[in-house]
């Protein structure tokens, strides 16, 4: 958790309080290079989004760089009051010492899809690690969308990443995360130090709705190609659905009928606790079939909660 009371300016803002000791363990002083704290290491993004009439409009915005967004655009004919929102960074990705965080309000009845330009690359760690905190709120009605590109972990990386999610019982919000096995062409397949990335969803009363951690690296202990874990396939990732517009059997089977037929991958599809919703969590055998099959999965959620489908990003 990220102290509320905290500043900006003040590293409990932007890093863990409770860090696992696999990480936490691996910071030392960065000598000959930018320490934390240090201008450009701090990457901070904040979106407020209000309805206003029929359109969802971004109503404040506070960015630091290396983290920035472009103007809003509307590009999904079936929900044209919908923005899309790609965040930024300066850079070609996360090195030691890194500190991110996204704060995003959704307001009642508003709605938004958050994303990423491109993949999001992991460089080496020999001293410290880099984080990624993404704290999002669904208000009343609301629709929140946070479908990033892929993680890309470098050989002896380390990233320790966290989504909190604060979901009114009336939203809808769905999440995914890919896991690439790194840079292949470079002989670095699962080579990376660590990977821990955490998921949990409550009501904005604190009540806790389903929890999420995965852990995978030489850190953690547990070796991504080990049986049990990915089992020689090459990329994992996972789409959550918290919604309560429908019985969660019934999302559990529209996923279900999505998947069972998208070549190169292992999915299932299960009911999160409380009744809060499904998730899904595949396998594949490289990238382009698990894209196929997130969006699949995407297109379905939209279908049984919204009644509308996905659109084209036109990404990859």
């Amino acid at each position: 958790m990220t102290t509320a009371t905290a500043s900006r300016e003040e590293p409990a803002w932007y890093t863990p309080s409770d860090l696992p000791a696999e990480i936490a363990g691996s910071a030392d002083p960065i000598h000959g290079g930018l320490g934390v704290g240090a201008p450009g290491k701090v990457g901070l993004l904040e979106l407020d989004l209000a309805s206003r009439g029929s359109v969802t409009r971004l109503t404040r915005q506070y960015q630091r760089a290396p983290l920035h967004i472009y103007r809003p655009i509307y590009l999904d004919p079936a929900l044209p009051g919908m923005p899309f929102i790609f965040v930024q960074q300066a850079g070609d990705g996360l090195v030691q010492g890194d500190r991110y965080r996204v704060d995003v309000d959704c307001g009642p009845g508003a709605s938004v899809h958050l994303t990423t330009q491109a993949a999001t690359n992991v460089f080496v760690a020999r001293q410290d690690f880099a984080t990624q905190l993404v704290n999002l709120q669904a208000g009343d009605d609301a629709l929140v969308e946070y479908l990033p590109d892929p993680v890309v972990p470098f050989r002896g990386s380390r990233l320790f990443q966290r989504v909190e999610l604060t979901a009114a019982a009336s939203s809808t919000v769905i999440v995914g995360e890919t896991l690439l096995p790194g840079r292949v062409a470079h002989g670095e397949t699962d080579a990376y130090d660590l990977y821990w990335s955490e998921l949990e969803a409550r009501r904005p009363d604190g009540t806790q709705l389903c929890a999420d951690v995965l852990r995978l690296g030489a850190l953690a202990g547990a070796p991504p190609r080990s049986i049990g874990l990915l089992d020689g396939h090459e990329v994992l990732s996972t789409l959550w659905v918290l919604t309560r517009q429908l019985p969660a059997r019934e999302l559990v089977v529209s996923l279900r009928e999505a998947l069972i037929d998208q070549p190169g991958v292992l999915a299932g599809a299960s009911e999160l606790p409380n009744g809060c919703g499904a998730a899904v969590r595949l396998l594949a055998s490289s990238s382009r079939p698990a894209r196929a099959a997130m969006r699949a999965a995407w297109n379905a959620a939209r279908l049984a909660v919204i009644g509308v489908p996905a659109p084209d990003l036109r990404k990859g």
